[in-house]
């Protein structure tokens, strides 16, 4: 059977990924980061909270290393003139775009997976034998997030022509606004549509709030990842359910089981969508830059 086209472009980018130092060093960083035990997670979720430790690891932290691992690989081309001499080769502009979003996902998925294993293995040995389906779960559901997010560094890569503008659109953009301000954002959104103020200590029960407040990659990747923990409704971090949850701790995160006590739940909250928003972020945007791609010049 023959390899398709695109699989040289997709092992020379995962090969050049794995290479790099950086790559690595993102690996010890994600078990710091993900580490971080709490009374109240482990009265709720006993063992599993190891599990809750890949969550946290594929949050924030493991977002901006993609983006910095991937948003130069096809402006990178451009500027240099490889792009060219790429496409004197039997290969597509999509056949590009598809190698180095497969060859850069898997270059970014192998240090989350050393530090998965890590944190499974200092998880284990401290607190105990976890559920091995919840934590797979999570490990599969974050494997998504990553080739979800290097599609939309590769998507912005290929819709611009300049390092500058590239990096203004992932990180003055996706990164800060998207992942790291969506839930102010969303809630401003939703007072502008609605007229109505949110308080954060006790939302309303709204469908329209929690779905614009979802429409976040990060927060659709957390939802589905909460779902899988078994905690709460919710696009919040995991500690952060446990305390709205947990009796005499307060906190402004919106939990959609709480919201809604004792109301019916609409059913495009179920948790499980925030796979269709994921596979939003991981599809649309690279179709649209790949029309543009395929149109533009290359200079």
């Amino acid at each position: 059977m023959a390899l398709p086209r695109w699989f040289p472009v997709a092992r020379k980018e995962a090969v050049a990924l794995l290479k790099s130092k950086g790559t690595w060093i993102l690996a010890p960083l994600l078990v710091v980061w993900g580490y971080g035990p709490t009374y109240e997670s482990w009265d709720v979720l006993g063992p599993n909270v190891t599990v809750g430790f890949v969550q946290v690891a594929g949050s924030i932290l493991l977002p901006l290393g993609v983006l910095l691992l991937t948003y130069r690989s096809i402006i990178q081309e451009r500027t240099s003139g490889s792009l060219k001499f790429l496409l004197g080769l039997p290969l597509t502009r999509t056949d590009i775009l598809i190698g180095k979003v497969f060859g850069r996902s898997v270059g970014a998925m192998l240090p989350f997976a050393l530090a998965t294993v890590i944190l499974g293995v200092i998880g284990g040995v401290k607190f105990g034998l976890f559920s091995p389906l919840r934590f797979i779960g999570v490990f599969l559901v974050t494997v998504l997030y990553i080739v979800v997010l290097v599609s939309v560094a590769t998507a912005a890569s290929a819709a611009t022509t300049s390092t500058v503008r590239v990096t203004s659109v992932l990180f003055g953009g996706f990164f800060l606004l998207l992942t790291l301000g969506w839930k102010r954002i969303g809630v401003g959104i939703y007072s502008a549509v609605t007229g109505n103020a949110v308080n954060p200590l006790e939302p309303p029960a709204d469908g329209l709030l929690f779905a614009i407040l979802r429409l976040s990659p990060g927060r659709a990747y957390r939802t589905v990842t909460n779902w899988i923990l078994g905690l709460a409704n919710s696009g919040g971090q995991y500690t952060s359910v446990i305390d709205v949850l947990y009796p005499g701790i307060s906190t402004n995160e919106y939990v959609v089981d709480v919201a809604f006590s004792g109301q019916p739940v609409p059913v495009y909250l179920h948790e499980s969508l925030g796979l269709v928003v994921l596979l939003f972020w991981g599809v649309v945007p690279l179709a649209l830059a790949g029309y543009r791609f395929k149109r533009g010049d290359l200079a």
